[in-house]
């Protein structure tokens, strides 16, 4: 089974450094400095997570997986760049379209509450600010250590608080404040493409091959018997996001013990067959850098 260990790419020295370049220089200079970034990563990092997803789940040649590692590279530095635009209120000529918007307006104006469950495709914490919009409070749930990591910086380049971040900790009282926040009418924002050691996950079959997913996102939302849209915000162009909400689901809550498994992989298929369209749609935009199929990690077992 494979799992992610908390950890992603990047320190706050390198948020730094491109808050310091996007507030005193501009964008485009940022942009082309990141290529040499991504071409260092691209030469030292381990490609072998990115290499098997491009040739063995997408059935790219060589050459076409490649360099394809290294635009995931570059589209995650500029998914970086554009997040740090955004929440710091630097001048941008970023344009939006809002697929699927109307949904959240109605969850928000009902007062019902929902979980709005994303993926690492695109850029999260742009969908977070564009969430802005919708009439009601926004928490975006995320692992302590990241958060603990960023939490200075984020106080330091955010203009407005715009969301409020639930950090998952080890005494579950993050569970207390989602809950709260749902009976409220509030949204929770949460990945449902990544787990922790130790989190309840199902076997689903994505993009031809078994993995492992959470299932904790989904068990939540039946459990308190809120609506869950898929959401997401990909980049199309150097300056233009298309946001993306699913229509809202109530999910059956799963009280059968023996058909328990079963029954929680039925509410987990629906989103990995949407992020499976995104990620086909998107192939640069899905970050993801640790074996994540079930295959692959038992292939990377036996080499070790």
């Amino acid at each position: 089974m494979s799992s992610w260990e908390g950890k992603s790419r990047g320190g706050v020295w390198g948020y730094r450094i491109f808050i310091f370049l996007l507030k005193n220089i501009n964008i485009r200079f940022s942009y082309v400095l990141l290529r040499a970034v991504a071409a260092y990563f691209w030469l030292f990092s381990n490609r072998k997570p990115l290499l098997y997803f491009y040739q063995n789940r997408l059935q790219f040649n060589r050459k076409e997986s490649f360099k394809s590692i290294y635009y995931n590279y570059v589209m995650l530095g500029e998914c970086l760049l554009d997040k740090i635009v955004v929440m710091a209120g630097i001048k941008n000529k970023f344009t939006y379209d809002f697929i699927g918007e109307e949904y959240l307006h109605q969850l928000a104006k009902d007062k019902k509450g929902g979980i709005l469950i994303g993926a690492h495709i695109g850029n999260w914490e742009i969908a977070g600010q564009l969430l802005d919009r919708i009439k009601t409070k926004v928490h975006i749930v995320m692992v302590d250590a990241e958060y603990q990591k960023i939490k200075a910086l984020l106080h330091d380049v955010m203009k407005e608080k715009r969301m409020s971040v639930i950090p998952i900790t080890n005494s579950y009282d993050h569970l207390y404040t989602i809950e709260a926040a749902l009976k409220r009418g509030e949204f929770i924002a949460i990945h449902g493409d990544r787990f922790l050691k130790g989190a309840k996950t199902v076997t689903c079959d994505f993009l031809g091959s078994e993995a492992q997913f959470p299932t904790g996102p989904f068990y939540m939302a039946s459990k308190f018997k809120v609506p869950v849209c898929f959401v997401s915000a990909v980049k199309k162009s150097r300056v233009h996001y298309q946001f993306n909400a699913t229509k809202p689901k109530i999910l059956a809550y799963p009280n059968k013990l023996k058909s328990r498994n079963q029954d929680l992989k039925k509410l987990v298929e629906p989103y990995v067959e949407n992020l499976e369209l995104l990620v086909r749609d998107n192939p640069t935009q899905w970050f993801n850098f640790y074996p994540f199929w079930d295959q692959e990690n038992s292939k990377t077992n036996r080499h070790e």
